[in-house]
């Protein structure tokens, strides 16, 4: 975060030093850009309602679209003979610009903004490749024609969305909107306060503009001018908006502009290195996502997408905020959230989801952008990790311990210093110097290692990645368009132009078996710094002038060079195993479709409570932005957590997506047998309980691959109705059935919990009974924070615990029934190889358990024709936990076998059987791949 360049490897090892050992409180806010000192922002949040004079003309269909033409109202009165076109005169009035409205299926309206091509801009505007679906164009809906008819005055045309939704586009002033075709009222609208404006691209400079911005030492040319585009966007009958990650804050977004909010900075999208992070903090982190959600009692949930990788600034803005200035005219009975949304280039390609339910929009959202990797069964277990474990000695060391204490573990990660100077796919050869043996070593025990891979390269001649990179041209370009050489871990460094799809091609080469000596098939990869992190750069990042594949400026992509970084990544690990196994890459850095291409985390968090806190709705707003597998680092990337945070942060990050322990180089030592018996005791308590509920959570990763539906879920998606539920970000659901109460601080001895719903919960330590749609006042201890199964839902477990999960493959299943008031309940279990693409060609189990007047019934959700050809498991449920069971019955009759099973009281927790002992069917023994049904007699 030194913004002076580094002479020599003396002066790049005191900045290293400088930077690793900066206080906790080292985030400066005035390392990093404001809206003030960012002039697009500035610009667009100086304009007033109405300030857009465009109106819409010449529409027509075309290719299956509403084509339009964007053109001042009143243009000034220019002699046409006077204008010097080789001087693109400034005078002039803008070009018009072309919109095209698109209706697919779903309830998704496409919007898009872009210059006409037929007045020969400078060049064209950058648009974000290789983000949609691949088959998104063929849900197209081709629209046929479009009605005109006058609304508040206006002429507008009206075409068709969805069964119950038209698309309208008002002329003068040009305004879009979604609405419900009964009654009229609106879901989304863009431009409806005038907001709207859209810089083009120019030619030339005219005498005395000064296209260059500056930021502290550093000087950012701008080859065409300002280019920024904004808008106004309204969503209606809502009472909060959710989303646009990645920032260390509220699930439900706060007010940045309004009466009585001063000195408010919007929330920025810009993918940064923050050292250190704040939490309840409006700037930008790691990644950035531009889908924003609404949702309220009244209508529901709704959502907007702009594809754009630039930076973007957006204001949620408070009532009030246009003093009586709009123009915006609406049903009495409808309020709204109005929002700005401002990018420093790009075009508009924008997304409106109608939902109305918070899972439709969500699905609309990644029917878009790319649904959620399946990850292989082990990347859901615990991993552990630090910067770094020193050498193949301590690897064997921790990897011993674990054992010895009776810990499950999954995955042992190395960090930067495993290499040969920080050159990537090397190994350190005094340290590591027998790392496929290393590796095997861990497989034999059914684990995985995990190696850093960055995008810095080296600039040193005796690596040949570099070598390679340079003389194939594949680095990104300064402005001067030689190869773009900034500071990182290595010291000078190249980086390489992901965007370009055969740079991508040929770094996915670089992860083969021959290429990266030393790795085996149980080596996966992380993504870090890819932002990407440049230490003398501006603001820690690669200047906006850099120059990618055909001319693009970084500006123009910046937010989306790391998901170019991870998708190639993960491409290359696909192709080392012929496309067979899944991939594990986890990326700091994200973008939208991040989700299809592996994990994420929230980056370099503190040891602090307030951290522990804000990782909830960090992780939860990740999961509504369709990045279904992520968490945060437990017990805090920097500095050394008190035993008690640490316990907790266990407890917590169980029920994380991605649960993974890191730590600083400089923190003490905590793996988790170091900290006395008690709190080794407590945090094996925790990693078993998420080993317990593999099965559910692997059920869950299913559901998000074919759905979108996150993991990890805040209560109002759960619970749409439920207004105690829409801005609760202490608690969250796992799945459909869990809830879950972080502690968040020290010495806590009552926590006040909010069970939604008209059904029972049980918890899931004692299966004690509390009453749904109410605050709970609850004791805790230090044995677990509050979870509890909802009333009316089952989940499956694996109560024997191994050394990792790939030891519980083959181990029996325990079913938790918890009865809702109707004594009815319902779950399902997911299971495939865990690891191949197998499940793609129908290769699963995939059952639903109902519960319904007295008997369990298992029924096949699998493709008919699979009849277990492709995937078949020998594994059976040995034991059925039924709470809230009307009766005490002795026997269940099993069928088709024709065989009677013992009723009797049994533990809840087979590793803690003091705590609770509750009604077990013993040994039903039925195959989970079976059809079959239980009756209670």
């Amino acid at each position: 975060m030194i913004s002076i360049k580094p002479k020599n490897s003396t002066f790049l090892l005191l900045l290293l030093v400088l930077i690793t050992l900066t206080s906790v409180n080292s985030w400066k806010k005035d390392e990093f850009r404001n809206c003030n000192q960012t002039p697009f922002c500035s610009r667009a949040r100086s304009r007033k309602p109405n300030s857009c004079s465009l109106i819409a003309s010449q529409i027509t269909i075309s290719d299956g679209d509403l084509l339009a033409k964007l053109i001042l109202k009143n243009p000034p009165q220019i002699d046409q003979n006077s204008i010097d076109l080789s001087t693109d005169d400034q005078d002039q009035p803008p070009n018009p610009l072309i919109l095209r409205v698109s209706s697919y299926k779903g309830g998704i309206l496409r919007l898009k903004i872009d210059e006409d091509p037929t007045f020969d801009p400078p060049k064209k505007r950058f648009e974000v490749p290789s983000v949609l679906e691949s088959d998104f164009d063929e849900k197209k809906l081709w629209l046929q024609r479009f009605s005109e008819e006058k609304i508040d005055g206006v002429s507008s045309v009206v075409v068709y969305l969805s069964d119950g939704y038209e698309a309208v586009v008002k002329k003068d002033p040009f305004e879009v909107f979604v609405r419900e075709k009964d009654g009229g009222k609106l879901v989304i609208s863009l431009n409806s306060h005038g907001l709207f404006e859209f810089e083009q691209l120019k030619k030339v400079k005219k005498e005395g503009e000064n296209w260059e911005e500056s930021f502290r030492s550093h000087t950012d040319s701008r080859p065409y001018g300002p280019q920024s585009i904004s808008f106004d966007v309204s969503f209606y009958d809502a009472d909060f908006v959710y989303g646009i990650p990645e920032h260390a804050t509220s699930l439900a977004l706060k007010p940045t502009r309004g009466p009585g909010i001063e000195h408010s900075e919007p929330y920025r999208l810009f993918n940064l290195d923050v050292f250190e992070y704040l939490h309840e903090s409006p700037f930008g982190l790691y990644g950035s996502i531009p889908f924003m959600l609404s949702h309220g009692k009244g209508r529901g949930t709704s959502g907007f997408f702009w594809l754009n990788a630039a930076e973007m600034q957006i204001d949620v803005l408070g009532d009030g905020w246009d003093a009586g200035e709009s123009r915006i005219s609406l049903p009495s009975d409808q309020k709204r959230i109005d929002t700005l949304w401002m990018a420093e280039a790009g075009v508009v390609d924008a997304f409106f989801f109608v939902g109305p339910e918070p899972k439709d929009v969500v699905k609309q959202y990644v029917s878009v952008t790319g649904f959620p990797a399946m990850p292989q069964l082990f990347a859901t277990g615990y991993h552990q990790c630090r910067w770094n474990y020193r050498d193949e000695e301590d690897v064997y060391h921790v990897d011993s311990k674990f054992d010895e204490h009776d810990i499950p573990y999954d995955v042992l990660w190395l960090d930067i210093e495993h290499t040969d100077g920080k050159k990537y796919f090397t190994w350190d050869s005094m340290l590591f110097p027998h790392p496929e043996e290393m590796q095997n070593k861990l497989a034999a025990k059914g684990r995985h290692m995990v190696t850093i891979v960055d995008p810095h390269i080296k600039r040193d001649d005796s690596y040949y990645i570099h070598n390679e990179a340079t003389e194939k041209g594949h680095y990104v370009k300064d402005s001067s368009k030689k190869d773009y050489d900034g500071w990182c871990w290595p010291g000078s460094s190249s980086y390489l132009d992901m965007l370009s799809p055969e740079v991508r091609e040929w770094w996915a080469e670089k992860f083969s078996y021959k290429n990266y000596v030393g790795s085996t098939p149980s080596l996966y990869i992380w993504n870090d710094m890819n932002e990407p992190s440049v230490f003398n750069g501006p603001e820690v990042t690669m200047p906006r002038d850099a120059l990618h594949v055909g001319g693009v400026e970084h500006r123009e992509l910046h937010n989306a060079y790391g998901y170019y970084f991870h998708m190639g990544t993960a491409d290359g690990l696909v192709k080392r195993g012929e496309g067979k196994d899944r991939p594990f890459v986890l990326s700091r850095a994200f973008f939208a479709g991040s989700q299809r291409y592996g994990a994420i985390w929230t980056g370099d968090n503190t040891a602090e409570w307030e951290q522990l806190r804000v990782s909830v709705p960090m992780v939860l707003t990740m999961g509504l932005t369709g990045i279904t597998f992520s968490g945060a680092d437990v017990g805090g990337f920097f500095g050394n957590p008190e035993p008690e945070l640490l316990v907790r942060w266990y407890q917590l990050g169980a029920y994380y997506p991605f649960f993974r322990g890191h730590a600083h180089h400089d923190t003490k030592r905590r793996e988790p047998w170091l900290f006395g018996e008690r709190n080794t005791e407590l945090m094996r308590d925790a990693i078993h309980n998420r080993y317990m509920l593999l099965p559910y959570f692997y059920t869950l990763f299913r559901e998000a691959n074919t759905s979108g539906v996150p993991v990890m879920r805040p209560l109002w998606m759960e619970f749409p109705n439920d207004e105690a539920a829409f801005s609760n970000d202490e608690a969250f659901m796992v799945g459909n059935g869990i809830l879950v109460q972080g502690v968040y601080s020290e010495k806590i001895k009552h926590v006040s919990v909010y069970l939604p719903g008209e059904q029972s919960w049980y918890d899931m330590r004692s299966g004690s009974t509390y009453k749904g749609g109410i605050t709970h006042k609850l004791e805790v201890s230090d044995e677990s924070v509050p979870a509890f199964q909802r009333g009316g839902t089952i989940i499956p477990r694996k109560d024997r615990f191994r050394r990792s999960s790939t030891q519980m493959v083959n181990d029996p299943y325990t079913l938790v029934i918890a009865l809702n008031s109707s004594q009815k309940a319902e779950g399902e279990l997911y299971v495939d190889d865990g690891k191949t693409f197998e499940f793609q060609r129908d290769a699963y189990i995939h059952r639903r358990f109902i519960f319904s007047d007295g008997k369990l019934t298992s029924l096949n959700m699998a493709p008919s024709g699979n009849n277990g050809r492709l995937f078949s498991s020998d594994c059976v449920i040995e034991r059925i936990i039924i709470l809230g069971l009307s009766s005490r019955p002795k026997s269940a009759l099993i069928e088709p076998a024709n065989n009677e099973a013992v009723i009797e009281m049994g533990p809840l927790l087979v590793h803690r059987p003091q705590i609770a002992q509750v009604l077990t069917i013993r040994r039903p023994n039925v195959r989970i791949s079976d059809d079959w049904t239980i009756q209670i007699l």
